[in-house]
C-alpha cells in the first residue's frame, strides 16, 4: 500500500469483477499515489487490463472506486470524463476522419451541447499533437496512417482531455524503440506537472521506470511498492517464475531473460 501521508488519485476497495460468469478480480484493495506514475504488470490473465477498465468506469463490479477523494459511481458522467481520461487497447474509431478531428474528441468532455470548439479546446489538441510528434499529420485521415501513428494519435486524444488522472491500456503496442522512448518522455512530462499516470504494461523495462508498481497475479495484487526497491524487483521476478532477472544498467534496472 502507499504511503499514509501521500494523497490519493484513486482507491479500489474491495472491488471484484466478473467477465461472462468469470471471476477475474478478487476483492482488490489498492491505492494509486497522486501525482505519481503506477505501472501494472503481470501475467497474461492476471486481471489487469480488467482493473484498469474498472478504474476507468467501464465494467461493472463490486466494492467501491473514488477518484480524488470521490465516489466514482456516483460523479457526473461529465465530471468524470474531465477528471479522468482513458487510453484503451485496438480502440475502434472511423478511418475517415481526419487525425485533428479524432484529437479533437478529447475535448467533447469540456464543450457545450453541440458547441464550438474554444480558442482553449485548439490550443489543448495543438499541444497534444505536438507532444505526441503527430502534428505533421494532422489533416491526414486516420486510415491514412500505420498502426505506430495510429496509437500515437489516440495518445493525444487522450492527453487533450487535460484530466487529472490518465489510464493507459498498453499503450506502447505498435510503438518502435525510439517512440516508446518517446512516450516514456510524456509521462515523465505529465507527472512533473501533478498529473496521475497509471499504464498496464508489458514492457517490463519501460515499466520500471515508473515511481510505483503493481504486481497482479490470479485476479489479485501480489505487491505494490516503489520501483527502485529490490523488494520489487524480487516480486516481479517471482511472478514471472524467475525466469527474468533484474540488473541495474546506467542508473537505470531492466528486465533480462535469463
Amino acid at each position: 500500500m502507499t504511503d499514509a501521508m501521500q494523497p490519493i488519485a484513486i482507491s479500489a476497495k474491495g472491488v471484484s469483477a466478473w467477465l461472462e460468469n468469470c471471476q477475474i478480480l478478487h476483492d482488490i484493495h489498492l491505492d494509486f499515489p497522486k501525482g505519481q506514475w503506477t505501472s501494472i504488470v503481470g501475467p497474461n490473465g492476471a486481471g489487469k487490463s480488467t482493473l484498469l477498465k474498472v478504474l476507468a468506469h467501464l465494467l461493472p463490479h463490486t466494492g467501491e472506486v473514488t477518484l480524488l477523494g470521490q465516489s466514482l459511481a456516483h460523479l457526473p458522467r461529465r465530471v468524470r470524463a474531465q477528471q479522468l481520461s482513458w487510453l484503451g487497447q485496438n480502440e475502434a474509431t472511423a478511418d475517415d476522419l481526419t487525425v485533428w478531428d479524432v484529437v479533437m474528441l478529447g475535448r467533447l468532455p469540456h464543450q457545450a451541447w453541440l458547441g464550438v470548439p474554444s480558442r482553449t479546446d485548439h490550443a489543448a489538441v495543438i499541444d497534444a499533437l505536438r507532444m505526441t510528434q503527430a502534428w505533421d499529420w494532422r489533416e491526414r485521415t486516420l486510415g491514412q496512417l500505420s498502426s505506430g501513428e495510429r496509437q500515437r494519435v489516440l495518445l493525444a486524444r487522450a492527453l487533450a482531455v487535460q484530466a487529472q488522472v490518465l489510464l493507459m491500456d498498453e499503450p506502447l503496442a505498435n510503438l518502435d524503440p525510439p517512440h516508446q522512448a518517446d512516450w516514456l518522455m510524456v509521462v515523465r512530462g505529465l507527472v512533473s506537472q501533478g498529473i496521475t499516470v497509471i499504464s498496464v504494461l508489458h514492457e517490463l523495462s519501460i515499466a520500471l521506470h515508473a515511481d510505483q508498481m503493481v504486481i497482479m497475479a490470479g485476479g489479485g495484487i501480489l505487491h505494490q511498492g516503489n520501483c527502485m526497491n529490490a523488494g520489487t524487483h524480487r516480486a516481479l521476478e517471482a511472478v514471472f517464475e524467475n525466469r527474468i532477472a533484474i540488473h541495474p544498467l546506467v542508473n537505470q534496472w531492466v528486465a533480462l531473460q535469463k
